[in-house]
């Protein structure tokens, strides 16, 4: 017989109910319960970003918050946030030798901010093994395909099916008298595991913070989302950054929430060369570079240690010199991808021509959707041998 279904109806509340405890129960919608801290922590982490990595700016930005949309009340304050932070690890008391000092933020959060960076910008994505990206080459690989071959000298006892083996051992000689014969062996394919060595170029010239607009903030948060991205899910793939104003220069990813623009030019020229520099010495036989610009490349830097620089336009001598490099990445095997925050007509030109002085890609992008942008790139990049 069918269950007899009971439903009760109010103002507030809808109930369906079958007999013997079995249905579905219908209630107001409440929001779930998130602790103070929680809550609070989570505004601090996009803060500490913006302030790069100024606690004491983003503690002044959290209180004018609280003022404003009343995000703590008596029973938990922002100085029990802050105290909070302290028990908890995020934060400590650092004393310079002057004596002066204040409260900065500890390891344990900057991979929080990381890790926050990766669930923004490309979701909540799960740990998996360790090189992740499959190749269309076979062979004695790192992960099985499920399909079979006959063995042939030199495979690996480990890759021997030994179920199909013994199959074939009895039908080929018979179940009364048991024989195994090289003739007999069967071999698990399995595929190579592509690893890539990527390097990571940021522009920190002036112009990233020009015309009231903040592009700092958003690569910074492409930058620790893609090096949490690697370091979780293809740990054996290698992640370089760089940042290039004037000069180039590498840095940490743990330095990454307090990297700011510098009064610079964008001397394309010295990142390129020194991210060259960087994959030269990576075993892996993939290697890639992004580069994150919104600018013009303004400057280089001659033998004699002196900077030849021009703002306006495109100068020639300087292009080419990019030119000049694109080809050497090129020469290389190593395709560059850019990613443009820039739409004037004259900088198009001027990467289209680069693109394809390397035979690489290019992105014109504004802000909005530059990290799902990187992380679908380094994917399909990940899954072919790059040559």
């Amino acid at each position: 017989m069918p269950h007899k279904v009971v439903l009760a109806k109010n103002r507030n509340i809808t109930v369906m109910e079958y007999t013997h405890k079995k249905g579905f129960a219908f209630k107001t919608y409440e929001a779930p319960f998130i602790a103070p801290f929680d809550k609070l922590f989570d505004i601090f982490k996009e803060l500490i970003v913006h302030t790069s990595g100024d606690f004491d700016e983003a503690i002044d930005w959290l209180r004018q918050l609280d003022k404003e949309y009343k995000l703590t009340d008596e029973t938990y304050t922002i100085d029990d946030f802050i105290e909070d932070l302290k028990q908890k690890g995020y934060i400590k008391q650092e004393v310079n030798p002057d004596g002066t000092g204040g409260m900065s933020i500890t390891s344990k959060t900057e991979r929080e901010i990381r890790q926050a960076a990766l669930d923004q910008i490309f979701g909540n994505l799960k740990k998996s093994g360790t090189g992740n990206h499959k190749t269309k080459y076979a062979g004695n690989g790192d992960e099985q395909t499920g399909e079979f071959r006959a063995y042939t000298f030199g495979d690996s006892v480990e890759s021997i099916s030994l179920t199909e083996s013994l199959r074939n051992a009895q039908i080929n000689n018979g179940v009364d008298e048991f024989t195994l014969t090289e003739n007999d062996l069967v071999v698990e394919d399995a595929q190579y595991k592509a690893q890539m060595s990527t390097v990571l170029m940021i522009d920190i010239s002036h112009s990233m913070i020009l015309y009231g607009e903040d592009r700092i903030t958003p690569a910074k948060k492409v930058a620790m989302a893609l090096a949490e991205l690697i370091t979780t899910r293809y740990p054996k793939d290698t992640l370089d950054i760089l940042v290039f104003g004037d000069d180039a220069w590498s840095i940490a990813i743990k330095d990454l929430p307090y990297l700011t623009v510098g009064p610079y030019h964008t001397n394309t020229v010295a990142g390129l060369q020194l991210a060259m520099d960087m994959l030269r010495r990576k075993r892996n036989t993939n290697k890639q570079i992004f580069m994150i610009t919104d600018g013009k490349p303004s400057c280089v830097k001659e033998k004699d240690g002196r900077y030849y620089m021009n703002s306006n336009g495109l100068d020639p001598y300087i292009v080419e010199q990019c030119y000049n490099q694109a080809q050497q990445a090129r020469k290389l095997h190593i395709p560059i991808t850019t990613f443009m925050i820039a739409r004037d007509a004259y900088l198009q030109e001027f990467v289209d021509n680069f693109t394809a002085a390397n035979q690489g890609k290019a992105f014109y992008t504004g802000l909005k959707g530059l990290g799902e942008m990187i992380f679908e790139d380094y994917e399909t990049n990940r899954k072919k041998k790059l040559k």
